[in-house]
Order: structure tokens, then sequence, then C-alpha cells
């Protein structure tokens, strides 16, 4: 599998290009910004993208849905719960000091336990709810891609509209550390870190 990170907008959230080796299909998670870098990424991987995936909803997670859906064709995929905000991500923005352009709808909504296939990789949807009510993390083979669930010594802020601490901690404890301890985390800021590192060090979860 490729795996390809960008940290994109002036908030620095991190989207990943993940694409097939074999069939060349890929997916766009967390098209945050700078969609004209993710485009060039695309083009030089020689990969095609099939869904654009948002972890969540927040501006800065989802703020290139509009130009990279016009420019490849890709269907929008984002939990049920996250949809409204979609229309609301330029006064989102504004409240942050950045511009943001609102998205599309969803052409495809995502439920625990859903899968997404494209070309030989399967990735599994695992909602968990906390930093807004319908974030969701991404597993596949080894790799798990959390949004703004879980960072590094750190969990996703739950004081914006539809956080929640504790519904946060349970998520993580509950759904993500059921994952084994080698399993690697993709964060939606920051570095990437590991289950077991996290079950270890993360101040709010030792």
């Amino acid at each position: 599998m490729i795996i390809k990170k960008l940290e994109v907008g002036p908030i620095m959230a991190n989207c990943f290009i993940l694409g097939c080796e074999t069939t060349k299909e890929a997916v766009v998670i967390d098209p945050g910004d700078d969609a004209d870098r993710i485009l060039m990424e695309l083009a030089n991987l020689k990969l095609k993208v099939k869904y654009l995936i948002n972890t969540h909803g927040h501006f800065d997670h989802v703020s290139a849905n509009k130009r990279m859906k016009k420019a490849t064709g890709a269907l929008i995929a984002i939990h049920p719960e996250d949809e409204p905000m979609f229309s609301m991500l330029s006064q989102a923005a504004r409240r942050f000091g950045v511009e943001s352009e609102n998205s599309p709808p969803a052409d495809l909504h995502l439920n625990d336990g859903d899968k997404v296939k494209f070309g030989e990789i399967t990735l599994k949807v695992i909602h968990t709810p906390g930093h807004s009510k319908g974030g969701i993390c991404l597993y596949t083979d080894g790799h798990l891609f959390a949004g703004d669930t879980l960072f590094a010594n750190s969990i996703g802020r739950t004081d914006l509209p539809g956080g929640d601490y504790d519904t946060l901690i349970s998520s993580i404890k509950q759904k993500v550390f059921s994952f084994d301890d080698d399993t690697i985390v993709y964060t939606g800021h920051g570095p990437e870190t590991s289950i077991g590192r996290e079950k270890a060090t993360n101040p709010f979860l030792r």
C-alpha cells in the first residue's frame, strides 16, 4: 500500500493519500486544504482517486472537498452525524481567522463496521465519537487512520460543538485500544504513534 502524508492548511492538518500499488486506485483521507498540492502528489504517484474520506466534519479536515471532487469526480464520504457541518465551514473557519469553502453534500455515509474498498485494499470504519459526534477511524492491516480521535501523547479536543470528553475516552479505550499494540496510528495532526505507545505513555489514557 502506498501511504503519503501531506500537512495542509494553516492549522497543519494531516491529509493522507492511500493507494493500491496494483490497480493505482486511491483514497484521500481528510483533504483539509491545498487541493493543488494534493492533486500534484496524486499525479506524481499516478493514482486515481475513488473516495474523499473525511474522518470528521471540521473545516481543517474537509475544506478541499469541493475542489478535489470537481477535479477528480471522487465520492465524498463521511459519517452522517458530521455531514451537517459541511454547510457551515466558512463561518467555522472565520472563527479561527482563516477562510474555507463549504463542502458539497456527501455521496456516501460511513457508519460503524462499514468497509470501503479501493483496488485490493479494504478500510474498516470505526465510529469513535467524542471529538465530534460523527468522528471515525479507518483501519487496514496494522494501520489506523485516527483523525482527531487520538494523537501522540494527547487526544482530540472536546470543547467544540458535538465534543464530549467522557465519550472520547470511551471511544479510545473500548474501540481504538482493541487493536494490536504494534498498530501504527496516523493522526490528524502531528507525528505517527502506535497503540502500544499510547497505552503506555498517553497521560489522558493511562
